[in-house]
């Protein structure tokens, strides 16, 4: 019995095409000095985040700051701010209203829901310089209806706001969100062509605001701050912007656990680890109520359950500041610490001795 030969793998031609298509040279790495000369070049500059991370809002800054610098014709767009509310972030740009104004007219904390310590040394900076701030994202009522229902829905009215175009040309893109939309359980029914369609109407909603902006203000650049999803391989809104635009633009993603591969983007950072101080918590839960924020749950063994804030209890007041939804209470906890004394004035039932509003001192507990 012959002996077993080797097995080899057959011969390649010189001439078969390449099995390995791209190569990134790691041991090109440099600073952020040394890509700012093209960033500086671009008339748009798009740079990423997941938005829960401090540490990707820190190097947004870092880009902003150096960028004005070289240049303080600049403008930032902020995929946080819906478009009807504009005329607020504008205003508190440029003085003409505090901060608490714009966030409560802009309904920060219904209509984006993240801590707004992440972004606020970005706007503050942006006050301080006069810096343009131009709401990119679409109202929440449409993208909402149309993640239910579809496009078809949308009445007349709604329809005005939509964005011009609507390309749904990008294969890849699609293929690229359907595996997305089946990484998670839809248990409300969702179709992904509805899912599709939602980020459809971002993509097209802050490209076209960005594209608007630059051919309005040729001297500016822009800066846009989104998520990003909606930056990678060009195919949200950096494709679009180039469609309407022809501007030659830049896109800039923080390393966040991403795959690595070429043409994820222009250029990849490392921004900081860092963490938000801790918030001062009253350790309750709460929800709406007609007569002010209902205190639905009461942490055991937490600052209102020992300062005798009880489950039932109307939140009316803190620090004789008017509440009424729980907006007005994020608000008034914005910038308070572990270890502040609040004031907290509650409307509570008492069914045979009569309703009694109370006033409670908390000493805030922390994260």
């Amino acid at each position: 019995m012959a002996a077993p030969t080797a097995q080899h793998p057959p011969a390649h031609p010189a001439t078969q095409e390449a099995v390995v298509t791209g190569v990134l040279d790691m041991r090109q790495s440099g600073t952020l000095d040394s890509i700012l000369p093209e960033l500086a070049r671009s008339k748009v500059v798009f740079v990423g985040e997941q938005h829960d991370n401090y540490g990707h809002h820190l190097a947004q800054l870092d880009i902003i700051q150096r960028l004005h610098a070289l240049n303080p014709q600049i403008a930032i767009g902020m995929e946080m701010f819906q478009q009807p509310y504009q005329s607020f972030v504008q205003d508190y740009v440029d003085g003409r209203v505090s901060e608490r104004e714009m966030l409560q007219g802009s309904e920060w904390y219904e209509r984006w829901r993240h801590d707004y310590r992440l972004y606020q040394p970005i706007l503050e900076f942006a006050r301080q310089q006069g810096i343009p701030v131009i709401a990119l994202n679409l109202q929440r009522e449409i993208t909402d209806k149309v993640a239910r229902s579809g496009l078809t829905v949308l009445t007349e009215q709604e329809r005005q706001h939509l964005p011009r175009k609507i390309d749904k040309r990008d294969q890849e893109y699609e293929s690229r969100l359907r595996q997305i939309y089946h990484q998670h359980p839809h248990r409300d029914g969702s179709k992904f062509e509805n899912f599709h369609e939602v980020q459809l109407l971002w993509d097209e909603s802050m490209a076209q605001q960005v594209a608007d902006y630059v051919k309005a203000h040729p001297q500016k650049q822009m800066i846009a701050l989104v998520g990003s999803g909606h930056l990678m391989y060009g195919s949200g809104v950096p494709n679009r912007v180039k469609r309407e635009t022809g501007a030659i633009q830049s896109i800039v993603l923080p390393y966040d656990g991403l795959p690595v591969r070429p043409g994820l983007t222009d250029f990849l950072i490392y921004p900081p680890s860092a963490q938000l101080p801790p918030r001062g918590l009253m350790g309750v839960m709460m929800e709406e109520h007609e007569n002010g924020v209902l205190v639905e749950q009461v942490v055991p063994d937490g600052v209102a359950a020992a300062a005798g804030i009880k489950q039932g209890d109307i939140l009316q007041k803190i620090d004789q500041q008017k509440i009424t939804n729980p907006a007005d209470v994020r608000l008034e906890m914005l910038g308070k610490q572990p270890g502040d004394k609040v004031t907290l004035s509650v409307l509570r039932k008492r069914w045979l001795l009569g309703d009694k509003v109370l006033e409670f001192e908390v000493v805030l507990g922390g994260e």
